[in-house]
C-alpha cells in the first residue's frame, strides 16, 4: 500500500468511528514522529518533498518578479555604466575638432601637391589619388607619380619618332631648337619642363 492507497482510505471512511479516533490521534503528532515518519516512509517522504519544491518553485517565482530585473538593471548599470551628458557633448566637440583639423592637413597636402605638380608639369587631375596621411606619404605617392609619368612620356616621344622612320639615338644637344635628336636626346625632366613644345611639335612630325 502506497499513500494514495492511505488517502484513498481515509477518504472513504472518514465517516467511520474508528478512523475518526485514529485520525485525531494523528493530530497529537509531534515533531520528532513525523521526521521519523518521514525518514522511515519514503512515500511519505515523496510527497513532503514534492509539496516542499512546489512552494520553494513558487517563492523562487516570486521573488525574481519582484527581484531579478532590480538586480539586473543595477548589473547592467555597474558594468556599463551611463554617459554623463557632458562627457557625451565632450566627445562630439573632440570629434568634430578631430574631424576639421584631417580636413585643414588635406587641405594643405592637396594644395603642396598640386604646387609640385605644377611646377614638374604633372596632370593635376589626379592630385587627389596622390595625397597621403601625412606630408611625406604625399611626397612620395607624388615621385612615384612622376617617375611613372615620365617614363611613359619618354617612351611615347620615342614611339612617335620611331613610327615616323628616326630611330632613337643618344646626342648631347641641348639647344631649344628641339629637332628630332634633341627630343631623344632630352632628360624625362627636360621633357616635362618642355612638355607643351614637344606636344606641339609631334602634332606636326
Amino acid at each position: 500500500m502506497n499513500l494514495e492507497d492511505v488517502k484513498k482510505f481515509f477518504e472513504q471512511n472518514k465517516d467511520n468511528e474508528e478512523v475518526k479516533a485514529y485520525l485525531a490521534g494523528l493530530k497529537q503528532i509531534s515533531v520528532q514522529e513525523v521526521q521519523q515518519m518521514l525518514t522511515e516512509n519514503e512515500e511519505l517522504k515523496k510527497f513532503f518533498d514534492s509539496e516542499k519544491d512546489k512552494h520553494f518553485s513558487k517563492g523562487l517565482e516570486t521573488w525574481k518578479r519582484n527581484n531579478l530585473q532590480k538586480l539586473i538593471d543595477e548589473e547592467i548599470k555597474k558594468r556599463f555604466p551611463e554617459a554623463d551628458p557632458k562627457d557625451v557633448k565632450l566627445k562630439e566637440l573632440e570629434a568634430k575638432i578631430q574631424q576639421m583639423e584631417q580636413e585643414k592637413l588635406r587641405e594643405a597636402l592637396k594644395n603642396k601637391a598640386l604646387t609640385l605638380a605644377t611646377e614638374k608639369k604633372l596632370p593635376v587631375q589626379l592630385i587627389d589619388f596622390l595625397i597621403g596621411q601625412d606630408e611625406e606619404s604625399t611626397l612620395q605617392n607624388l615621385a612615384t607619380f612622376e617617375e611613372v609619368w615620365t617614363q611613359n612620356l619618354q617612351a611615347l616621344v620615342e614611339e612617335k619618332l620611331k613610327t615616323n622612320g628616326v630611330n632613337p639615338k643618344d646626342s648631347n644637344v641641348k639647344t631649344q631648337t628641339f629637332t628630332r635628336e634633341q627630343l631623344l636626346a632630352m632628360t624625362p625632366e627636360e621633357i616635362q619642363k618642355n612638355w607643351d613644345l614637344i606636344k606641339d611639335q609631334l602634332k606636326n612630325i
